[in-house]
């Protein structure tokens, strides 16, 4: 009986990594307008996507949530090419976050100052469960979320460390945490 049971929650794990890594979330539509951008630092591409999406004029404020400290305003501008304009009207820069859960912290009381109803996040698309879940703990209610995952090709080591953190989570979630 201990053998079964240890067999049926190794495969239900199994099964889960596995529509983990495959069913990876995807980019959102470019018709889809938020009252904000918010962008997790990290793997490439995420922050060139958000601004690209702020430019496009699909939200009118940008958050980067994890910058690092030493990072000024004008390096960041001038790395990413953005317009002084564009800097001073819209995008903010945080340093509060250092991982995903302070993000979430950092990027909730950001939405909460502007009074938006709807955030687009932008991730990494094998972190965006996790960041979405992490957000969503966070934000106040009835701000409407829209996942925007920036397509990558994450190792296997990656996809499998990011699905333990995720259940992790879920777990401290359920224990009220």
């Amino acid at each position: 009986m201990f053998r079964r049971l240890i067999s049926f929650v190794v495969l239900i794990w199994l099964f889960g990594f596995l529509w983990f890594a495959i069913a990876l979330p995807g980019p959102l539509p470019n018709t889809v307008r938020t009252d904000t951008i918010i962008v997790l630092t990290g793997s490439q591409g995420r922050i060139e996507h958000a601004l690209d999406v702020l430019k496009a004029g699909k939200a009118p404020r940008l958050l980067v949530s994890g910058v690092g400290r030493e990072v000024t305003g004008h390096e960041f501008a001038t790395e990413f090419r953005v317009p002084r304009r564009l800097m001073k009207c819209c995008v903010t820069l945080g340093y509060q976050a250092y991982d995903t859960r302070s993000n979430a912290t950092e990027a909730a009381q950001w939405v909460t100052r502007h009074h938006a109803r709807s955030v687009r996040l932008v991730t990494a698309d094998w972190h965006m469960r996790r960041a979405a879940l992490e957000l969503g703990r966070e934000l106040p209610s009835g701000v409407k979320v829209e996942y925007d995952a920036v397509p990558s090709q994450p190792s296997l080591t990656a996809l499998m460390l990011e699905y333990l953190k995720l259940l992790a989570r879920v777990a401290l979630n359920l224990a009220g945490r």
